[in-house]
């Protein structure tokens, strides 16, 4: 738990003392809006904004940490955990990340790899890999074997024939190839920089449907993935989730018919491969061709469809949040200068002026009210403001304190009353108004 600590203060950029109070609040079952509202002694001032981060990084660390430890159970109780894969999942910053090294031990149903290896051809396929000069045809018969028959009367594995073992070969090959944490990550990173969003309407669909016409501008759409707007990537998913558009990852350059993919290229390069007409060279680019093919571009596709998704959302969010703020920002009634005071005991009264167009002029604290009970001093200030500011109406909140600051806010409008009038001039709407203060964006219950 201290190392969390310590990297979520990192993140935030906040002290350590300060993530612990927070922590520990949030753990007793705190929301984010009461801490941020009555608890900013505890946490030595942190607002809203900076514990929602907290909170959702906390939550996310906590749970990469229970699958970390689940991860080297799962490893070390097959054998199989060496100090150098210990040292790499302790590292692992995310849960994809940790689920790479994860992959090649992870329970999962019998697959043609394993077949092949339970069969003894994965040999055949390290010698094959190692030293292409060596000739499949001629290596394979060593590991051929009669065909089998299960219990139930079915088939079982057949490698009798020389065809079939070099196709274990190709299946233990791609599948290790497509369990290996630096080559996923390596492709999955360059497909977000490079590889294309392509969306199109699904084979029989009606155009002038008016439920398919709304997405008539993604018929035939593509765009590099990691700069499709956020807009554009959910219609697609909406699309796609209601059967009238199909979305793929697609290289930035399609290969000419017969000649390898750039994601194969790239795959040999990790292999330190290269096709050199030697006797094993069709095979490995067979073996190569399959394991993009069948196993990664799939897998890969997956990935960055859930990545894009994620981005989408929160930038979408974000749009709705920013929006929102400008609205609540507004000029809360109109074009008049208005003064909010936010009831409270021990803390004070809070005071805010924003001017006709919304802006955020000055604020204050005053403290009218027990334990200090600087009645006149308070309304000394709160004149003050209103003079400099020329204000025109005045908000009360209704939390602890209310109706006494209500009672404050009644002799301050009679002083400037009486002042206007000795002046020969007029009090411009000056009022209380009773109204429930905006603690929260999302409407969670204040406590």
């Amino acid at each position: 738990m201290q190392q969390i600590i310590r990297q979520l203060a990192a993140e935030i950029r906040i002290g350590e003392h300060q993530v612990k109070a927070a922590v520990e609040l949030l753990d007793g079952g705190a929301t984010v809006p009461f801490v941020a509202r009555y608890r900013k002694e505890a946490t030595d001032g942190l607002d809203d904004v900076q514990l929602r981060e907290l909170e959702a990084r906390l939550s996310y660390l906590r749970e990469l940490e229970d699958r970390r430890a689940v991860v080297l159970r799962g490893i070390d109780e097959q054998g199989k955990l060496t100090d150098a894969l210990r040292a790499a999942i302790a590292a692992a910053p995310t849960k994809q990340e940790l689920e790479d090294l994860y992959l090649p031990f992870k329970q999962k149903r019998r697959t043609k790899g394993q077949i092949a290896r339970e069969a003894g051809i994965e040999p055949l396929a390290d010698r094959l890999l190692a030293d292409p000069t060596r000739d499949p045809a001629a290596e394979a018969p060593a590991f051929l074997q009669p065909a089998t028959t299960l219990d139930d009367g079915k088939p079982g594995p057949d490698f009798s024939t020389v065809a079939a073992v070099l196709d274990g070969v190709r299946d233990i090959l791609a599948e290790r190839w497509a369990e290996d944490a630096v080559l996923v990550q390596g492709l999955r990173e360059w497909l977000w920089a490079e590889g294309l969003f392509r969306a199109s309407l699904m084979s029989g669909k009606d155009e002038a449907n008016a439920d398919v016409a709304r997405f008539r501008d993604y018929f035939a759409y593509d765009e590099p993935i990691g700069r499709v707007p956020s807009h554009r990537a959910l219609a697609v998913f909406r699309g796609r989730a209601l059967d009238i558009l199909d979305a793929r990852l697609v290289l930035p350059v399609e290969p000419e018919p017969g000649q390898p993919s750039i994601a194969e290229g790239r795959i040999a390069l990790h292999l330190g491969w290269r096709h050199a007409k030697r006797p094993a060279d069709d095979l490995i680019r067979k073996c190569v061709a399959w394991a993009w093919r069948v196993k990664l571009s799939l897998s890969t596709e997956r990935d960055l469809f859930a990545r894009l998704r994620e981005e989408a959302e929160k930038t979408a969010i974000k749009v709705f949040a920013d929006n929102l703020r400008d609205l609540l920002l507004a000029a809360p009634a109109g074009p008049r200068v208005v003064m909010g005071l936010d009831p409270g005991i021990r803390t004070g009264v809070k005071v805010a002026v924003v001017d006709a167009t919304g802006k955020l002029v000055e604020t204050a604290t005053v403290f009218p009210h027990e334990p200090r009970r600087d009645w006149d001093g308070a309304l000394h200030a709160l004149e003050k403001l209103c003079v400099k500011h020329g204000v025109n109406l005045i908000a009360i909140g209704n939390g602890t304190a209310s109706r006494e600051t209500d009672r404050l806010a009644g002799e301050l409008i009679k002083r400037l009353a009486t002042q206007t009038a000795d002046a020969g001039g007029a009090v411009a709407g000056v009022g209380g108004l009773r109204g429930r203060a905006l603690d929260q964006l999302a409407g969670e219950p204040v406590g």
